[in-house]
């Protein structure tokens, strides 16, 4: 695997190459974990601890932001950090649970180098959370996960052209639900 920035910026930049070059690489699921999922989920947790520090908490639905305890900010971090390591975790399961339904091979690596290399444009978003008011530029930014997801599936998970479509729409819809409930548990 190569280092962790340029992963990241082909993934981001070279999604169709790199995810050829992602399904034919041979990686160990630590790997994935601790060289990219940990860096990458930590960016989003530092930012949001940071950014509570110093601004503190946004008040829903305005503009306003209310100052926060340092044990507030850093749970809160914490919370984001397991919220997308567990996100990454249950994502990983159900593509891999998925694949033999539409014609593809379950394969827990390969379903783990999918959710977590979709992930990266959530992550990278994740640093607008250190400006409470840049909350949904970081929102807007994450959904190129979902192109991510798109691009990756059929490639990784080996299901066939004819019913790659299907497979994708069902990850992609189970993914948005993981989000928006982890986004719920985030702001909770």
């Amino acid at each position: 695997m190569e280092t962790l920035t340029g992963r990241v910026k082909a993934i981001l930049l070279e999604p169709r190459t790199t995810w050829k070059e992602v399904d034919t690489e041979f990686t160990k699921p630590g790997a994935v974990w601790g060289r990219y999922v940990f860096p990458l989920a930590s960016l989003g947790a530092l930012a949001r601890t940071i950014g509570m520090i110093i601004f503190g908490k946004q008040v829903a639905l305005t503009s306003l932001t209310n100052p926060v305890p340092l044990t507030t900010a850093i749970v809160s971090g914490v919370v984001v950090l397991v919220v997308a390591i567990l996100s990454v975790f249950i994502l990983s399961k159900i593509i891999s649970l998925l694949a033999p339904g539409f014609g593809g091979q379950a394969n827990d690596v390969q379903a783990l180098k999918a959710a977590a290399y979709s992930s990266t444009a959530a992550w990278i978003g994740s640093v607008f959370a250190l400006l409470p008011a840049l909350n949904l530029v970081s929102v807007l930014v994450s959904l190129y996960s979902v192109v991510l997801l798109y691009l990756g599936l059929p490639i990784v998970m080996k299901v066939p052209k004819d019913r790659a479509m299907g497979y994708t729409a069902v990850v992609i819809i189970v993914a948005i639900v993981i989000f928006v409930i982890g986004q719920a548990v985030i702001s909770g």
